[in-house]
């Protein structure tokens, strides 16, 4: 069942029509990821969804929202760079915008113990949040965004600014949550979503160029690919593999080079042989499928 449809979703600024018609929809229950590098147009997607800012066309319809059109309890949104009150404690933040949210004093309080358990940050409660690490921060930005019990929470890049472990405590703490509510969040962190994510949209220059679960788009995008890396770069690896009859295309990342190959098991073959021929020093030769990375360079067409 779908919570939310969006038809035709456009925002210009000063002229620059910088999202161009989106159409999409979200299911109850699900984790969809807003994928895109940075000036894709995802803050303002997400902007926009949580009602922060207007669109310039298009229609934004959420399922139970109320007659006059206020979606603010259906929705949990945590901005890319959040705010707190960093005098107050963790337990005291969560009760003033449970409050804010308009849950009694009661509710706050008991709310607020709950999902301080949840998020895993209850032995840090009375502390401020001034001395919280910053994946304890992002704990706590997400237990604010669901403190009212939303149908639906939006979260803007909420690991991209955080070390490998508040990373991994984050991406942990979205996989419980897909148990509670739908989540919607934007990342330009392709492993985060193929690892967390029931369903992909991906964001390019304005416009959902592909969407779909991570088996739908390697189903439609699959291909045969020999992943190479070498102790050194040269041209001459990059130019011979580039030019080789099975050669579809080539991805060159440093010292790693990426080929999709029109047959993997004569291809092997030959690049093995090659690479001996040409005393290329190889470390790694891995047959692989396709990785969300592969799937989005295809179809933003890099």
């Amino acid at each position: 069942m779908s919570l939310i449809q969006i038809k035709g979703l456009k925002k210009n600024f000063q002229g620059n029509e910088v999202i161009k018609g989106l159409d999409f929809k979200l299911e109850k229950g699900k984790c969809i990821a807003l994928l895109g590098p940075n000036g894709a147009g995802k803050t303002t997607t997400l902007r926009m969804l949580s009602g922060l800012m207007k669109p310039t066309a298009g229609i934004i319809s959420f399922s139970g929202a109320k007659k006059d059109g206020d979606i603010r309890h259906l929705i949990g949104y945590l901005p890319q760079f959040p705010v707190f009150y960093d005098w107050m404690s963790g337990f005291e933040f969560l009760q003033y915008v449970g409050k804010l949210g308009g849950l009694t004093g009661k509710e706050a309080k008991e709310r607020s113990l709950e999902l301080l358990e949840l998020v895993g940050i209850s032995d840090a409660k009375n502390r401020r949040v001034g001395k919280y690490s910053g994946g304890m921060k992002q704990r706590l930005g997400i237990a604010q965004a669901i403190i009212h019990r939303p149908q639906l929470v939006m979260l803007d890049e909420p690991v991209s600014a955080l070390d490998p472990f508040g990373r991994r405590e984050v991406l942990e703490l979205l996989e419980g949550l897909k148990k509670e509510t739908t989540i919607l969040f934007s990342t330009h962190i392709l492993n985060d979503a193929e690892e967390v994510c029931d369903e992909i949209l991906f964001l390019h220059n304005g416009e959902i160029v592909e969407s779909g679960t991570m088996e739908d788009l390697r189903e439609r995008h699959q291909q045969a690919k020999i992943d190479l890396i070498f102790r050194k770069k040269t041209v001459e690896m990059g130019n011979t593999l580039k030019n080789h009859a099975l050669t579809k295309s080539i991805l060159i990342e440093g010292n790693r080079i990426s080929v999709f190959v029109t047959n993997i098991e004569l291809a092997r073959k030959e690049f093995l042989k090659l690479i001996s021929e040409k005393d290329w020093q190889l470390d790694k030769f891995e047959m692989s499928s396709m990785t969300l990375e592969d799937v989005f360079m295809k179809v933003v067409g890099k």
